[in-house]
């Protein structure tokens, strides 16, 4: 009974690691990845379609995107979209392809992907305590039903809270390292 709540509090606290690692490939780095644009959808035929489903984005060095629609009819929706996404590049349209020419970044541009970064890690560290307390909520409720002693309780309380710790550093020790990325020059 008690495995199965740390069982369940590990997976949960381990997908918000994952949702943190993968917010983090929508900020903007010293490279460039194709990622900035996954929130870029358009409209393809009534769908709101992203935009790897359209055509083909590579980064082909580390400041330039191009996207490469496979109907040319959809130039002009995809450079509007990109547009409006207000991802930092206005798009360049050569008829046949779309070039998203990046600049070097800023240091005061490396400092706001600090920012960002830093409210993913502490949304993550909240999902963390959440995870905390629905497991102890649950073997308190566990205790409160006589399933469980009351130092059963606090034993399973205190390994949910060294889980907790485990989780809780690891999110801090991906986000020391990912801030020395970006603010590498």
């Amino acid at each position: 009974m008690l495995n199965e709540i740390f069982n369940e509090c590990e997976t949960k606290m381990k997908k918000s690691i994952e949702h943190m690692m993968h917010d983090f490939k929508t900020l903007r780095t010293g490279k460039v990845t194709v990622q900035v644009l996954d929130n870029i959808k358009i409209d393809y035929y009534g769908t709101m379609t992203p935009l790897d489903q359209v055509g083909s984005v590579l980064a082909t060095d580390a400041t330039t995107i191009v996207v490469n629609p496979w109907e040319k009819n959809l130039l002009g929706d995809i450079e509007s979209a990109i547009a409006k996404a207000n991802i930092g590049v206005n798009p360049n349209n050569d008829g046949d392809t779309i070039k998203l020419f990046f600049p070097p970044m800023t240091v005061e541009q490396r400092q706001e992907s600090v920012k960002q970064m830093k409210v993913m890690g502490e949304n993550a560290k909240v999902a963390v305590r959440n995870d905390r307390r629905n497991a102890n909520d649950k073997i308190k409720k566990l205790e409160k039903d006589k399933e469980i002693t009351t130092d059963e309780s606090k034993s399973a309380q205190d390994n949910v809270q060294k889980l907790t710790d485990k989780y809780t550093a690891e999110i801090d020790s991906i986000l020391k390292t990912k801030e020395a990325e970006i603010l590498k020059v």
